[in-house]
């Protein structure tokens, strides 16, 4: 049968840390004279300056208090060991509290600084940046769900609706059921980019995980070419003006702002319409500005464009040829604060959005 061994508390142990040395260095010095004495008295009776013989017991009496001065040094060190132990262990008491009240009900809480800038504080501020990443990651995790609960009931009973209406009909040929087919096929596509686009929502949302320099403009440059075709199919002009623009940051989270900047600006435009990019090196980093033409945007109404599924005055921000989710800018504003980058949105007042991206140094 294995023996279990009591775990000695850390306060025990800086007890004994502090405690046993100190009573050590006592020892020694008060067995340093007794030795000495020991060794210059000579062997025999001793007799005084009167002619009384001795008996060594004023020797006795040197040891006798030596023995309980050590035994007053080892209740002295003990409970000197016991009170800075007490008073060093004091933050992480209170760190240890604190963060089980916060992990247990509330990770909206800090622990904040601890008094001097030690070791302890150290602890709190990385359990702090860990507890930020925590309620970043269960808010994203809330949002993902509820977001993807709402948001796909539509397509979802639409799907129903079609095969239903189909299954229903007792003269349904093959081109009327091909046809509900591909209208469900269409449906469910809409769906993957839903969910594709909520799945890259949480992703922003969690925060930055990969740190990598990149040309913001090259990958300006790469999805350009990628939707000048889709420009041109919706009359719309583009025009680009890339300068270099170092940043650091998740390369896929970027070119994903990127797409959904330029696809917001194409899909929310006027036919005729122009769009216009630019990326630029700034005294703070790199920054990239998109404008576009298009209808006229309430400047109260900018701020509900950054919102998943909100609308802006009676209209959702979706659009009406099934590409657009309602997410595309909310995507953009996640991927922008978990790189630390700024974000400025302006209506024109001849219609359309400026929208510029700066990306810290």
């Amino acid at each position: 049968m294995r023996v279990r061994i009591p775990r000695r508390s850390l306060h025990v142990q800086l007890t004994l840390l502090y405690a046993v040395p100190f009573l050590i260095s006592g020892v020694v010095l008060l067995a340093i004279p007794l030795l000495g004495n020991k060794q210059a008295t000579p062997a025999g009776p001793v007799a005084d300056p009167a002619g009384v013989p001795g008996d060594g017991g004023h020797l006795d009496r040197q040891f006798t208090t030596s023995a309980w001065a050590i035994a007053g040094m080892v209740v002295v060190s003990l409970l000197l060991g016991w009170f800075v132990a007490r008073r060093f262990l004091r933050p992480l008491r209170t760190i240890t509290a604190t963060a089980r009240e916060i992990s247990a009900s509330d990770l909206h809480r800090r622990l904040g600084r601890t008094g001097l800038h030690d070791e302890f504080t150290d602890l709190a501020e990385t359990l702090d940046d860990l507890f930020q990443r925590l309620q970043a990651a269960f808010e994203s995790q809330r949002h993902f769900i509820a977001n993807a609960s709402h948001e796909l009931r539509t397509p979802l009973t639409a799907e129903r609706t079609v095969l239903q209406v189909a299954l229903a009909d007792p003269d349904a040929t093959t081109e009327t059921l091909r046809s509900a087919c591909h209208e469900v096929l269409a449906l469910s596509d809409q769906q993957e980019r839903l969910i594709e686009a909520l799945l890259t929502l949480a992703h922003g949302e969690q925060g930055l995980q990969l740190h990598t320099p990149l040309d913001v403009a090259d990958t300006v440059a790469e999805v350009v070419a990628a939707r000048h075709h889709d420009a041109g199919r919706r009359g719309i002009r583009m025009h680009t003006a890339l300068d270099r623009a170092p940043a650091t940051g998740d390369p896929d989270l970027i070119e994903r702002l990127v797409v959904n900047l330029v696809d917001n600006a194409v899909r929310h435009n006027a036919p005729g319409g122009w769009v216009e990019i630019s990326t630029t090196t700034t005294a703070t980093g790199a920054a990239i500005r998109v404008s576009n033409s298009g209808p006229v945007v309430p400047p109260g109404d900018v701020d509900a464009l950054f919102q998943p599924f909100r609308q802006v005055g009676n209209r959702r921000t979706r659009h009406p040829d099934g590409h657009g989710h309602g997410l595309g800018l909310a995507i953009v504003r996640a991927i922008a604060e978990a790189h630390g980058a700024t974000l400025d949105a302006q209506a024109r007042t001849t219609g359309g959005l400026d929208i510029e991206i700066g990306f810290p140094g």
